[in-house]
């Protein structure tokens, strides 16, 4: 790792620079003429073979000392990189001082710490593997490549540093060694092998089985790469040509094949000499016979006529996956950082990755649908199936599941693959949850517990729609344990505490929400703003569902004590006075609308809630004198602030600027006295002296009323995503 420079280090462990793997030159896209038939299957990853694979999650195996005598300026970096996690430029300084210093207790714990936070940097789990493979530690290097392969399945790379660390160290004379690296072979192209760029996996599985002379498996092997669309699909029909014209072949295919082939050929050969026959028996001496042919022998013409035929088989899988290589051709093409990084990504490469999600599902939306519409085109209403017919009709429904299935599996490979690029952005990972919870409840859980116990430890919103997933599955004891998690991790966070109160109120668990929203409302008496909002949240919930109104009034009345001026815990306590008998609370509806408007609140919210009692005395006071007084009172509070009010209602107009005015009749106009209010019945409501307020009117009583005033800002302020819509009138922090 270089530790100084112009060279930058990518989120992978490598130097930007030598991103660009060493591969043969990349083919043309192919022509367009192409058909549409589906590459090879391939089964779900799986985690790789190997002695004691544990989770990759390592940072608590290893307990170290303080005596072990870390480097000198080991502790400064460690802590710098601990106190803000998030910044990589810390951890890359600390892993690279540590790499200088060669100390491996040192590098060892920096590296531990380090991938558990990104595993999918590949580059550092190859450096952690050659380290311990320095040391001498080949059984820890083997399972620092396992522990990497269970956190980042598809890196090619990781593969095969895992499949050569075997190679140089496994004993191959034993029989039990080429076994297990078949077997890690085959886990990585089931885990890596449909990935676009998984090339130079096949090609090492291939050289490798040609090295242990097993020329039928090399050619297994290059018929299954044959079936993948990736980037250089063209050499390996190259290299199954070569292998095949190299070798007899016999050595090169299955016995099944090559006596269906060896049969084939001879009676096409007979038919052939049979026809010569003819024309040379009219030129034979008389008595002469024709020359026997030796039984059993195979000539070279027929070995030739084998491998004819082997080549036209091949050739037409050849030009159905190149088809499939050229749909994908300009999707792979548009992707330039197919790798993990913190940078963000720009905005053409995340749509690109969604372009091509959307065509991959699309496609195997079609796949699933063509089987069923071919299927009845071609059965006659009329016509009894035979047993012939019903086999076939059998083999033919298992293919079509098959390739299902390998769509299906094609589609997840691009979400993973798109995850690692992706990894930072929660829009993915829910587009890939959605995608997998109609096929499984298990694999999206897995997903999630991927995302926020991983990638996204500090996002909420993706948490919250995990504890919503498993509230949904009937799984509460999980749901509560997403957002008990969640507020361990981010305490504060108003939306938590709301979801968690939600979540037991829906479960049937009153008295816990009531308990939760009162311990929120006890710890938040320091930040006045969030103690009136939590405290309006359980007043409405004792009110509305704990049908106490006597327990709310005395949370509001308790708010009101700390927070005098917010008008908010005034509207909503004359609202909840409002809400009850209409004779019995008219008394205290008018004490409610005296100690709003003795408190240190705006002239608009004081005119609002003198209007809503002056509203409440008109529709339900028993005598006319009580309207009347409540009238005075309103009329007063108009005559002391009328001149501010008036000149707001025609236009807002600031009385600066009225003063400006070229003739200076406005600023005369503003001298004089405001008009007297005219007398008008008192059975008929005031007009509105508040502009315009007819949506706050029409909310009376209702439980919009308990969130007016939307200046107070959106709920975004507190600094999380919106995906819940709590857009409306929640506080700002305090």
């Amino acid at each position: 790792m270089a530790a100084e420079g112009s060279e930058e280090i990518s989120g992978n462990g490598e130097l930007e620079e030598t991103l660009a793997m060493d591969v043969p030159d990349v083919p043309p896209p192919p022509p367009p003429e192409m058909s549409e038939k589906n590459g090879g299957a391939a089964v779900a990853p799986e985690a790789p073979a190997g002695p004691d694979a544990v989770s990759y999650s390592v940072a608590q195996t290893t307990v170290y000392e303080e005596g072990d005598g870390l480097p000198a300026d080991f502790e400064r970096l460690w802590k710098a990189a601990h106190d803000n996690p998030q910044d990589f430029t810390s951890w890359t300084d600390l892993l690279q001082y540590c790499e200088q210093e060669g100390h491996i207790t040192a590098s060892r714990r920096a590296l531990e710490a380090f991938l558990v936070r990104y595993p999918l940097c590949y580059g550092y789990w190859k450096k952690f593997a050659d380290l311990e493979r320095r040391a001498g530690y080949n059984d820890k290097a083997e399972e620092v490549c396992i522990q990497g392969l269970q956190g980042i399945p598809l890196s090619v790379d990781l593969w095969i540093h895992y499949i050569n660390l075997l190679l140089g160290t496994l004993d191959m004379n034993l029989p039990d060694s080429p076994r297990r690296i078949r077997s890690v072979f085959e886990n990585a192209v089931a885990a890596a092998g449909l990935d676009f760029h998984s090339d130079r996996l096949w090609d090492l599985y291939v050289e490798w089985e040609k090295e242990q002379g097993n020329t039928k498996n090399a050619a297994a092997v290059l018929d299954r790469v044959l079936k993948v669309p990736t980037q250089l699909y063209n050499t390996h029909y190259d290299k199954f040509k070569e292998h095949l014209n190299n070798n007899p072949p016999k050595e090169v295919l299955s016995s099944e094949e090559y006596e269906e082939l060896r049969t084939f050929c001879r009676q096409s050969q007979k038919a052939e000499r049979a026809e010569q026959a003819q024309e040379v028996e009219e030129e034979r001496p008389p008595g002469e016979e024709e020359p026997a042919t030796p039984e059993g022998t195979d000539s070279e013409e027929l070995m030739q006529k084998i491998r004819e035929q082997v080549l036209l088989r091949r050739d037409k899988v050849y030009q159905d996956n190149e088809g499939e290589v050229r749909k994908r051709w300009h999707f792979e093409d548009a992707i330039k950082r197919p790798y993990f990084h913190v940078k963000p990504l720009d905005r053409h490469q995340l749509r690109a990755w969604h372009s091509y999600l959307d065509w991959e599902i699309s496609e195997l939306n079609g796949d699933t649908k063509d089987p069923a519409q071919g299927e009845h085109t071609h059965v006659e209403p009329n016509q009894e199936a035979t047993e012939d017919s019903e086999v076939a009709a059998q083999n033919q429904e298992a293919s079509e599941r098959d390739a299902v299935a390998r769509d299906d599996h094609r589609v997840c490979i691009l979400f993973e693959r798109c995850l690692i690029a992706c990894a930072l952005y929660e829009e993915c990972w829910m587009r890939y949850v959605q995608y997998l919870e109609p096929h499984s409840v298990d694999e999206a859980r897995a997903v999630y517990k991927r995302a926020c116990e991983i990638h996204l430890p500090n996002k909420p919103n993706i948490h919250m729609q995990w504890a919503t997933f498993e509230e949904r599955h009937g799984d509460l004891t999980e749901a509560r344990r997403v957002l008990e998690a969640l507020e361990k991790s981010l305490p504060g966070l108003a939306v938590v505490r709301l979801h968690r109160a939600a979540l037991e109120r829906r479960a049937g668990q009153l008295e816990q929400s009531e308990a939760l929203l009162t311990e929120a409302v006890a710890e938040s008496k320091e930040k006045p703003t969030l103690h009136a909002f939590y405290s309006i949240k359980l007043a409405r919930l004792l009110l509305k569902v704990g049908r106490n109104p006597s327990q709310a009034r005395s949370v509001l009345q308790e708010a009101l004590e700390i927070s005098p001026d917010n008008d908010k815990l005034h509207l909503n306590l004359l609202e909840l006075e409002a809400s009850g008998d209409p004779w019995a609370s008219a008394e205290a509806v008018r004490e409610c609308v005296t100690r709003a408007l003795a408190a240190p609140l705006t002239s608009h919210a004081k005119l609002l809630l003198s209007q809503r009692g002056l509203q409440f005395a008109e529709d339900y006071s028993s005598s006319i004198q009580s309207v009347l007084s409540v009238y005075e009172v309103h009329q007063k509070l108009l005559d002391e602030l009328g001149g501010t009010k008036r000149e707001a209602e025609n236009g807002d107009e600031d009385p600066q600027k009225m003063m400006k005015s070229d003739d200076g009749s406005s600023a005369a106009a503003s001298e004089q006295a405001p008009p007297a209010m005219p007398h008008v019945p008192i059975t008929t409501p005031p007009p509105s002296m508040v502009g315009a307020d007819a949506s706050a009117q029409a909310g009376y009583g209702a439980y919009s009323s308990w969130y007016q005033q939307p200046q107070y800002g959106s709920y975004g302020s507190y600094g999380y995503q919106n995906a819940w819509n709590y857009n409306q009138s929640y506080y700002p922090p305090s």
